[in-house]
Formats: C-alpha cells, structure tokens, sequence
C-alpha cells in the first residue's frame, strides 16, 4: 500500500507539475493581441503614404497644369471629406466581412486610385482619382480601423494601444514624407504617385496572412480579459446599422461636443498643416524638402506625443486632457506666422517639437471617451466622430487654398485655426461623465 501510495502521489506530483509548465510558459509568453496590434501598425505606415504625398502636390500641379490651388484643394477636400465619412461604413463591414478582407480590399483601392494620377489630364481626373478612389480606400483605413483592433483584442492597456496605434500614421509620414519630397523634387510628381500606389499593394499579404479577425479565430481571451469572447456572429446590414447608430447617438449631447470638437481637430492638423505647411513655408523662401523634413519631424514627436496620450488616458480625465491638448495647439498657432522663414531656425524648430507632441494626441482621449458613453457601439459612434474630423480638414484644405489664392498668403488662416482651438478646449470642459453604473455596465 505504502508503495501504491508513494507511486499515486509521484503520479499526481509529476500531473501537477505538468498542469504547472504551461501557466508559467503562458505568463512568459507574449499574448496573441500584441502580434495583432503589431500588424496593425505595420499596415496603417504602410497606408500613411497616400497622406504624406497632397501638401507636396500642390504646387507641382499648379505649375504644370495651371490649376489653381483652390482646385487642387478640392480635390485633397474631397478626399479628407471620404477619408472621414466612410469610416463609420467601413467599422460596420468589418462586423460583416471580417477586417482583414475591409483592409485588403482598401489598400487596393489606394493603389488604383494613386496609380491612375499618372495618366490624368484634366482636374475632374484628379477629382475622381485622388478624390473619390483614394478617400474611398483610406476612409476604409481610419482611425475606426484602429478602433475596432482594440475594441476586440484588449480589454486592458486600450489607451495605450490606441496611441500606438495612432502614432503609426504619424510614423508613415515620417517614413515617406521625406522620401516623397526628394522624388518629387528630382524626378516630379509622378514618380512619387506611383511610390504610394506600391506602398499600399505591398502591405496587403501582410494583412491577409498575419491579421486575424477575433481573439476567438484563434482560441483565445482578449488580453486582459478574465473570460472567453465567443466571436460575435456576422452582423447584416452594415450600412444599415451604421445608419442606426449615428441616429441614436445624434439624440446626446456628448455626441455633438466630440463631433465638434474633432472637427476643429482636422481643422487644425490635417486640413491645415498636413495640407498647407509645405507650401506656405516655400512662399517664405524656404525650400520644399527642408518644409517636407520638418513635417517628418512633426511625425517624430507625434509619436512620443500619442503614445504618452494613451498612457495618460489610462490614468486621466479625458476631457481635461483635451481641453489642454486644444488650448496648446491654439497657441502655438498664433505664433506660426511669425516663424516662417527662408531657412530653418531655433524658434521654428520649437514650434514644430511642440505642436509635433500634440499633433494627434487628442486621438486616445477622444475614443476613450466614445467607449465611455457608447460601448460596444464606439467603434462605429468614433467612425461617425473621425467624419467630422475630416469634414473639418475638408473645409479647411479647400478654403485655405483659396485664401491663399485670394489673401497672397495663409496668416489669416492660421489666425482662425487658433482661435477655433480655443473653443474646442471649452467644449471638451463640458461633456458630461457617463454615470458610474452605466460605465460599469457598458465595461
């Protein structure tokens, strides 16, 4: 009996220490979510080309067709606008389709798009092509892509991985802008279309072999979640639902103020700086690749900037962090048209560091937000929020083309941009909290 029972325990030690290797091995190991979220990132560089190329396209095709900016801000508004307005559409058919056949199917269309520049001859050609195609297609790419990642795959760190997430854009402008300028400075501009085109094909195996869908696809829990997440089932009806739930949240008022106040966002980054930085600084004497480099410096410290954003929500009041991101970026404004010059210089160079850190770090406080008050509907609530974002680029890229046409230059431009800031740090102030049970119910 003794050695029975001396043989039973040995039996039961050695099960247990079995059932043991593979929970240390777990713990050591990294979970599935960050493999995800590294692809993710991979794709959105890849996808930041097509962003990186309209502010160096402006005076190319002004000077070779005779277009006037007015025009060929048009056309980047057309695109902005599309680039926002889709992506609450695009959140719903990655509820249908699945992510990775939204994502491939987009950077395809981005390729075509960009690729058939090459070819045009009339403005209604740049209208359709890198209005229309590339809007569509990077629409398909928004932040809601970003959104919908982190929604599924994290229920813990999602401040952080939305900064990351976010900062990706930030990291393919620093990667192509100056790659883009010294093309279309040596060689033209279509070179660099084509650059873009390939930038957006090449990315597409890495979706469909690497993106998975759900954590469920490969038999586990979100990081940080305590249960399994069966995978919901293909939800019909994508424009549909999108529709609903814009009619839904339209009906709060959190909704207005986030819409409003991202609108001023896009406004004063996209619409403005991404659009007409490069060449408002050339009208200063300065030359478009140094205008081009400090855009990609922007992209250095949009990087630190996002990514402490997303630290910071984890741990912050929202809605303070945006009022202070605004009220900053306003200010800094202000001072740009002092700054411009023919050549770099210290103050330049602060201004780009600063407004660089706050660049789009109003991104992680503004989803945590849309998850707060919207919950599993934020994903496509946040698409509808990134329309504004982009209605308020679209707006701004057309009109501050044509006060430039118009003015002979864009200080009146950064003057509004400024004061449109400050108003968008006092309605961040006022959006209410979400009761506590209700944020309970919705985690």
């Amino acid at each position: 009996m003794t050695q029975t029972t001396d043989a039973t325990t040995a039996v039961e030690e050695s099960g247990t220490s079995k059932k043991r290797r593979p929970r240390r091995s777990r713990k050591m190991s990294l979970h599935r979510a960050w493999f995800v979220a590294a692809v993710t990132f991979v794709t959105i560089i890849g996808a930041a080309a097509f962003r990186s190329l309209p502010g160096l396209l402006i005076d190319p095709l002004h000077q070779e067709y005779g277009w006037s900016r007015g025009t060929i801000g048009a056309a980047v508004s057309i695109n902005l606008a599309l680039y926002g307005l889709t992506a609450p559409f695009a959140a719903a058919l990655m509820d249908r389709f699945g992510i990775r056949r939204v994502v491939a199917v987009a950077l395809t269309v981005i390729a075509l798009g960009s690729g058939l520049t090459v070819w045009m001859t009339a403005a209604w050609q740049l209208l359709l092509c890198w209005g229309l195609l590339v809007g569509l297609g990077s629409g398909s790419m928004a932040l809601a892509f970003a959104a919908t990642v982190t929604n599924r795959w994290f229920t813990e760190r999602r401040g952080l991985v939305t900064g990351i997430l976010t900062a990706a854009s930030a990291s393919g402008q620093l990667i192509f802008l100056p790659v883009l300028s010294w093309i279309v400075e040596t060689h033209n501009w279509r070179p660099a279309a084509v650059t873009v085109a390939l930038a957006a094909l090449a990315v597409v195996p890495f979706v469909w072999l690497l993106l998975r869908d759900h954590p469920a696809d490969v038999g586990l829990k979100p990081y940080g979640a305590k249960e399994f997440v069966p995978k919901p089932a293909p939800v019909p009806g994508a424009a549909r639902r999108a529709v609903t739930v814009l009619l839904s949240a339209v009906r709060t008022g959190p909704f207005w103020l986030l819409a409003g106040t991202f609108a001023i966002c896009g406004a004063s980054t996209n619409g403005l700086i991404q659009t007409h930085f490069v060449p408002a600084a050339h009208d200063h004497g300065m030359p478009i690749t140094a205008a081009a480099s400090l855009l990609a410096v922007i992209g250095v410290f949009d990087v630190v900037g996002t990514v402490a954003s997303g630290w910071f929500t984890d741990r912050f009041d929202a809605r303070r962090l945006l009022a202070v991101y605004y009220a900053l970026r306003g200010i800094s404004l202000l001072f740009l048209p002092m700054l411009l010059a023919p050549s770099v210089h210290p103050p330049m160079l602060f201004f780009i560091v600063f407004y660089g850190l706050d660049w789009v770090a109003t991104v992680p406080p503004t989803m945590a937000l849309c998850r707060e008050q919207y919950g599993e509907d934020s994903a496509i609530v946040f698409g509808w929020v990134l329309a504004s974002h982009q209605v308020g680029a679209a707006v701004v890229a057309f009109l501050g083309g044509v006060a430039r046409d118009v003015f002979g230059s864009y200080d009146v431009v950064w003057y509004a941009s400024g004061a449109l800031c400050a108003a968008a740090a006092l309605m961040a102030l006022v959006i209410r909290r979400r009761p506590a049970a209700g944020a309970v119910a919705v985690a």
